[in-house]
């Protein structure tokens, strides 16, 4: 799991058919400071995160393809938690 920050919509004509009906969102990896960590990946967003907020997104593909209910779907990240504050002392 990483913590990640909501950088973009995906808008897709055309995807796998196991992505229809779900929001997929542009996540960046970031660090406890915020700082950008390696490259942004396209999660699964069945939280309905909003733009710039912090998010957990997992790459366990087998969790992300039983949540789009399809075995064989190309899915990968999944957001599954919206961070909503971090108590001082507490690293995230």
């Amino acid at each position: 799991m990483l913590l990640a920050r909501v950088e973009g919509n995906v808008t897709a004509t055309r995807k796998h058919p196991s992505f229809e009906g779900w929001r997929l969102v542009i996540c960046q990896p970031i660090g406890q400071d915020g700082t950008p960590e390696g490259s942004p990946q396209i999660a699964i967003d069945s939280h309905g995160a909003g733009m710039h907020q912090r998010v957990i997104i997992s790459s366990d593909g087998s969790e992300a393809r039983k949540a789009v209910g399809d075995l064989k779907s190309p899915a990968r990240w999944l957001v599954v938690g919206i961070v909503d504050e971090k108590e001082p002392g507490v690293p995230v």
